[in-house]
C-alpha cells in the first residue's frame, strides 16, 4: 500500500517488519558492490581472443605498430567508428585506452591555450562555467571541479536537458561548455532527442567558443534489439553555422577490456587539428598495436555490432531482474521510482526527498556497497538528497538479486524512519 494511505500503526508495522528483514542482512555478512558501471568476467571473457592477436604480421595499412608515429591513430579502427560517431574518417582521432583523457586533455587544453574560436586561454578569463545535466557522470564532474571550472546544473529529462534552462544559462558569456551523454545518459538511460539535438546545435551563445562535450560512451550498448540511433550533432552543428562546437566521444571500454580499450574523439578540422597540435607535445603517438589488435578482433562495424549482441545476452537480464524486483518490493508504495532504460549501464532509483543517504547508509552497513547519495550530481550536492544510482553490470545473476532485494529493503526501512519522523 501507499505509504500516503497507512496510518502511523500501519507504517510501524512495516518498519518491524523490514527491520526484520535488515537484520537478516547483516546477519549475512554480504559483501556486494553496485558501486561502478564495471563489466563482468563474463563479459571480458568475449574479448580474450585479443590476446592472441596481432599476430606476427604488426602491419597496419602498410605502417609498422610497434614504431613511433600515427598520431591520430589506426584508419581502419576510425573507419569503424566514424560509422558509429557519425563523424568523418579524417575527423576522428583514436588514442590509448580511455575517453576520459580524450576529454581531460580537451579541457586541459581548452584552459592553457584557448579553443580554436577563443579569444584568449580560457584560464585568462574571469570565470568559466560548464552547464551539467543532471543526474550525470561523475567523473565529468571531477575534471570541472579538479580545474575550477564552475558547474551548473540544469535538470535532464527523457529526451535531453532542459532547453529552457539551457537557453538562459548560454547567455552567460563565462559559460564556455556543457556535459552531454547523448544515448542512454549515465545514470538515467536518457536519451537526447534529434529535435533536442538540433536546438542545441543552434542556438546563439554568447560565448563564442562554446563547446559541447558529446561523450556518446553508449552508442552501441543496447539491451534489447531496438538499437536507438544517436543525433547526427556534427552534421547539425556544420549546417547551423557552429561546426566547433561539439567535441565527440566513444570508446571500446565495454566493448572489449575496459581498463586497456580504445577511445576515440571527433569533430571539426579545425578541432582535430588543433587537438593534434597539442597532444603532440605529450605523445609520439598512442598504442597502435592495441589498436591493431582490436581492428583484427572487432573487423568491421558489423562485427562491433555482434560483439555487442552477446554483452545485451549477459546484460539484458540482470537490467529486468532489477526492474523486477524493484517492481515486487517497492510498486505501490511510493516511496521511489526507477528508470527502465533501453541501453546503458545503469538504472536511476529516485526516493522520496531526504531518503538517498540514509538508504545509501543503509545498504553499506549490510554490506551493500553503492555509489555515494548524491555522485550523480556537481560537487555530489543531490538538492533533493533523492537520486541513487545503480550499476548491475558487474556482479552475477544471484548476487545482483541479493543485492537488489536487500536494497529495497533499505529503502523502505528508509522510508519508514522518516514518515515516523514527521
Amino acid at each position: 500500500m501507499a505509504f500516503p494511505t497507512l496510518s502511523r500503526d500501519q507504517i510501524q508495522e512495516l518498519l518491524v517488519e523490514q527491520s526484520a528483514k535488515y537484520a537478516d542482512l547483516q546477519e549475512a555478512q554480504l559483501k556486494l558492490d553496485l558501486t561502478r558501471g564495471k563489466p563482468s568476467p563474463e563479459q571480458l571473457d568475449l574479448s580474450n581472443a585479443l590476446l592472441s592477436l596481432p599476430g606476427d604480421d604488426f602491419k597496419d595499412d602498410g605502417t609498422d605498430t610497434r614504431n613511433y608515429g600515427g598520431l591520430a591513430g589506426s584508419k581502419g579502427l576510425r573507419e569503424i567508428f566514424s560509422e558509429v560517431m557519425q563523424v568523418p574518417v579524417d575527423q576522428v582521432v583514436c588514442g590509448d585506452n580511455a575517453s576520459l583523457a580524450l576529454m581531460h586533455d580537451t579541457l586541459v587544453f581548452s584552459l592553457l591555450h584557448g579553443t580554436v574560436d577563443s579569444p584568449r586561454p580560457w584560464a585568462k578569463e574571469d570565470a568559466i562555467k560548464f552547464i551539467c545535466p543532471v543526474p550525470g557522470y561523475d567523473r565529468h564532474f571531477s575534471i570541472c571541479e579538479t580545474y575550477g571550472i564552475e558547474m551548473v546544473p540544469v535538470p535532464l529529462n527523457d529526451d535531453g536537458p532542459d532547453m529552457e534552462a539551457v537557453r538562459e544559462l548560454v547567455k552567460d558569456p563565462a559559460v564556455k561548455g556543457m556535459w552531454l551523454v547523448p544515448t542512454y545518459g549515465n545514470p538515467s538511460g536518457s536519451v537526447v532527442s534529434e529535435a533536442v539535438a538540433a536546438e542545441l546545435a543552434a542556438m546563439e551563445t554568447a560565448a563564442p567558443d562554446f563547446r559541447i562535450m558529446w561523450d556518446n560512451a553508449y552508442a552501441v550498448h543496447h539491451l534489447t534489439e531496438q538499437q536507438t540511433k544517436t543525433a547526427d550533432i556534427l552534421g547539425l552543428c556544420a549546417a547551423s553555422g557552429h561546426p566547433n562546437r561539439p567535441m565527440i566521444y566513444a570508446s571500446t571500454s565495454k566493448i572489449t577490456f575496459a581498463g586497456s580499450g580504445i577511445p576515440f574523439m571527433g569533430g571539426s578540422e579545425a578541432n582535430i587539428a588543433w587537438y593534434l597540435t597539442h597532444v603532440a607535445k605529450r605523445t609520439i603517438g598512442p598504442d597502435k598495436v592495441n589498436q591493431l589488435r582490436h581492428l583484427r578482433f572487432i573487423k568491421d562495424v558489423d562485427g562491433l555490432h555482434a560483439l555487442m549482441d552477446q554483452h545485451r545476452v549477459i546484460l539484458a537480464p540482470k537490467f529486468s531482474k532489477v526492474v523486477e524486483i524493484l517492481e515486487a518490493r517497492l510498486g505501490g508504495h511510493e516511496v521511489a521510482t526507477w528508470t527502465d532504460p533501453k541501453g546503458g549501464y545503469f538504472v536511476s532509483l529516485d526516493t522520496v526527498d531526504g531518503l538517498a543517504s540514509r538508504v545509501v547508509q543503509l545498504a553499506k552497513d549490510a554490506g551493500i556497497a553503492m555509489t555515494p547519495a548524491g555522485a550523480a550530481f556537481p560537487y555530489g550536492n543531490d538538492p533533493r538528497d533523492r537520486n541513487i544510482r545503480i550499476a548491475p553490470s558487474f556482479p552475477g545473476l544471484p548476487e545482483l538479486e541479493q543485492a537488489i532485494d536487500g536494497l529495497a529493503t533499505c529503502v523502505l526501512v528508509a522510508a519508514a524512519e522518516q514518515a515516523l519522523a514527521s
